[in-house]
């Protein structure tokens, strides 16, 4: 318990709730962090080394997210400590929304992260005979499937374009690598490619390509979709290298798009970008953010860059009891608009007031949600002057 109280702090988390299921072996947590701009939202993973600090620190940022994209719910994450491939995984599913049926929809909707699909969406619906209980389901269920349409790693495209910009080069000319070539990699290098951007380095578990001349993005999309992680053994063309290498390969941009933790100060060091777009969440320690800054590289934050996906879910969630069929198309539009925005507005508040850019992006989310909990009287008397 002492651990857990350690966590708070004058944004939250408002409620942490750890469940269990002894039959199927479910062991999950909730933590709702900060309410006071709407309901708590975010996503669920699903690994066997989930901690109750790790969802914690994600539901934080969550908060940081649908603030700096200025709508209206609230940040929390969900974890449950199981192998996703296990055979028992829609049990473990089950037990755990069952366990949370306080809390779902009314205090949380579920989405998906690490380890969810949009069929592990239609089970939690079907659990809690709720369509409100989560989003990402299939569209053949009313939903819009965010994932399958690649839409956060479409704005993480977009939040490159901007930045880059900014920093004075243009993306048509830019050489770039991705770690993690998963959903949001894939779809970050379809657009990137699009918008003239040529993708030098991929990477997932199984290790890293590194083309100087550039990667066939096309070719690793459809290879991705046969043969997962092993795409990196079937491309043939350039050999493989050791996962970590895309990390330091010369390049104008480097996208992480894999697991939080990748970047520390030692390795922030070496990197050879001109520019980090986080595609994943919290890639970078704080440490390394100092380093990058000393050394005039720039940085696209988080909950910025990745932050396509809580536009589609917001999206979602005003769907979510409709009996209509909503229109995903839209949400391009709208994901390019927000991020672009966002993207030129935290990188000028960081030149404007000399902070780093993940200081000015939590700055311009706290104020919205700092102004929220005032107007709630959700902050100390001696604060409401």
């Amino acid at each position: 318990m002492t651990d857990t109280l350690a966590l708070i702090d004058e944004w939250g988390p408002e409620k942490v709730v750890v469940v269990s299921h002894r039959r199927s072996g479910m062991k999950g947590v909730l933590v709702i962090d900060n309410t006071a701009r709407g309901t708590g939202k975010g996503g669920t993973r699903m690994s066997p080394h989930v901690t109750v600090g790790e969802v914690a620190r994600l539901a934080r940022v969550m908060t940081w997210k649908w603030a700096a994209v200025d709508m209206f719910h609230g940040g929390a994450k969900a974890g449950i400590a199981a192998d996703p491939a296990s055979p028992d995984k829609e049990a473990i599913l089950r037990a755990f929304v069952r366990a949370l049926s306080n809390e779902v929809p009314r205090e949380y909707v579920l989405g998906l992260d690490v380890g969810l699909t949009e069929r592990d969406a239609a089970i939690i619906q079907d659990e809690l005979g709720d369509r409100g209980a989560a989003v990402g389901t299939p569209q053949e269920l009313g939903g819009v499937p965010y994932d399958a349409l690649g839409i956060t790693g479409y704005g993480v495209a977009e939040a490159a374009d901007a930045a880059a910009g900014a920093s004075g080069f243009s993306l048509a000319t830019a050489r770039v690598s991705i770690q993690g070539f998963g959903a949001v990699g894939a779809a970050a290098a379809r657009r990137l490619a699009e918008l003239g951007a040529s993708v030098v380095a991929v990477s997932t578990a199984r290790g890293a390509l590194h083309d100087p001349a550039g990667l066939d993005v096309e070719r690793l999309v459809k290879l991705r979709e046969t043969y997962g992680d092993s795409l990196i053994d079937e491309y043939g063309s350039v050999p493989v290298r050791a996962p970590g290498t895309e990390l330091l390969v010369p390049c104008d941009i480097l996208v992480p798009a894999a697991l939080q933790d990748v970047i520390d100060a030692d390795l922030a060091t070496r990197l050879r970008a001109r520019l980090v777009v986080e595609a994943a969440n919290l890639p970078t320690s704080p440490q390394a953010q100092r380093v990058l800054a000393e050394r005039g590289v720039g940085i696209v934050p988080d909950f910025i860059a990745n932050a396509g996906g809580v536009v589609a879910a917001g999206f979602a969630m005003e769907a979510r009891y409709s009996p209509f069929r909503p229109d995903p198309a839209r949400i391009f539009p709208l994901v390019s608009a927000k991020l672009r925005d966002n993207t030129e507005a935290v990188l000028a508040t960081a030149r404007t007031c000399g902070m780093r850019p993940h200081e000015a992006a939590r700055t311009i989310a706290q104020d919205r949600v700092r102004a929220a909990m005032g107007l709630k009287g959700r902050v100390p008397l001696a604060e409401r002057a």
